[in-house]
């Protein structure tokens, strides 16, 4: 979203939203369907590679595709819609969610697969690329911190709960199972934001400088940078961690599913903890999630001797991750509160890129020299990201 979007007239002639939460968690809830559907291969990777007849690496690619093309079209969501309603284009693109889903659940082979995941990514760049820059059109300025928590809640949870969830739909079913429920989700939720968004009309096209204006800013790019870290290495180490916990730590389908349940009410706990955290202190709420995520990675492949261990480690990777989305983006937010728009969709598409290329990195290192060099190097690229914040601040940045 611009400078021009949201000093569009309708911001300013009336109250936004009505100060009424429904559009806001219509918007969580529309968050929440798309991230989920670009994370559930995490935990359904095993039984979609025996399906599909291809290996856990390939498998992965599912969600490199995804994350390319919405790390591509995000950034630039405002510019690519046009002048088109907000609203309108919110529904159309979650409507397009839901048949990406419908079509991977149909998919035969992984070519299907992959086109269903280029539809999803798509939808996905869109959806967050414009929810990104919402939250002054929905709320007033008293009501506008909760109400960007609760957007971007939707994107912590989904990472954190949503895959969980999914996994055990699927070891009760398969996992197939798990994309009809997201394709049913999806359309759901274009019901509920055509019945509770207000008109969001737009009166300015978007410009291509607002977005080279963020990246100019010191304490922006800085913060962008932490983001790639943590999250790249994320993804290196948590999208294979299915296949870590079968073959290392010997785990059944139901167990896993239990497990990664655990993980998910943790990251639940850690998102509303580092969340109001952040707030106050976004360099502490970076700092403490970006050591945890680096201490998980680093200990499971030596905690896979007992259950216990491995649950203590996931409840440590959860809460940690659980805060990042909500911590790096307001590290940006507050390095230049004044493009917050313009930064929050740069934002956005640095995290995509950094998902598409965490997947594809794992599987290569995965395939080629299994799952503790995996996880070593997602401990490492996260500890770059950790050194980084610790010899930075948000509010020290400036422009170029």
């Amino acid at each position: 979203m611009t400078d021009a979007e949201a000093l569009a007239p309708t911001d300013t002639s009336a109250p936004p939203a009505a100060h009424r939460w429904s559009p806001v968690l219509a918007m969580a809830l529309a968050t929440f369907t798309v991230v989920s559907a670009e994370m559930m291969p995490v935990g359904l990777l095993t039984p979609m590679s025996h399906s599909l007849g291809v290996s856990d690496g390939v498998t992965g690619l599912s969600l490199t595709i995804t994350g390319l093309i919405a790390a591509v079209l995000s950034p630039f969501a405002p510019m690519l819609v046009g002048l088109r309603d907000r609203r309108t284009v919110l529904v159309a693109f979650m409507l397009l969610l839901g048949l990406a889903n419908a079509l991977t659940a149909l998919a035969p082979d992984f070519a299907v697969l992959a086109l269903g995941r280029v539809l999803l990514g798509a939808a996905m760049g869109i959806v967050w690329g414009l929810a990104a820059g919402l939250g002054p059109r929905l709320a007033d300025r008293s009501r506008l911190p909760l109400a960007m928590t609760l957007i971007f809640s939707g994107v912590s949870v989904a990472s954190v709960l949503g895959v969980p969830l999914g996994t055990y739909l699927a070891a009760l079913l398969d996992w197939r199972a798990a994309f009809w429920v997201l394709a049913l989700l999806a359309v759901a939720s274009a019901a509920v934001l055509a019945a509770t968004l207000p008109a969001l009309p737009v009166h300015g096209r978007g410009r291509p400088g607002s977005l080279a204006g963020a990246l100019r800013h010191r304490g922006v790019a800085v913060g962008l940078a932490i983001t790639a870290f943590v999250v790249l290495g994320h993804f290196v180490g948590y999208t294979y961690v299915r296949p870590v916990l079968e073959t290392d730590a010997g785990l059944g389908n139901g167990v896993i599913a239990a497990c990664l349940l655990v993980y998910g009410l943790a990251g639940v706990a850690g998102n509303f903890t580092l969340g109001p955290l952040s707030g106050r202190r976004p360099r502490t709420a970076v700092l403490l999630a970006l050591a945890g995520v680096t201490l998980a990675a680093a200990l499971l492949p030596y905690a896979t001797g007992g259950l216990a261990t491995v649950l203590l480690v996931l409840v440590v990777w959860g809460a940690s991750y659980g805060g990042v989305s909500v911590s790096t983006q307001t590290w940006v937010r507050t390095a230049d509160p004044a493009g917050i728009e313009a930064s929050a969709a740069v934002w956005a598409g640095v995290f995509n890129a950094s998902i598409a290329v965490g997947s594809l990195a794992g599987g290569l290192v995965v395939d080629h020299a299994g799952t503790h060099a995996v996880l070593g190097t997602a401990a490492a690229l996260t500890a770059a990201g950790l050194l980084l914040a610790a010899r930075s601040r948000p509010g020290a940045g400036r422009r170029g």
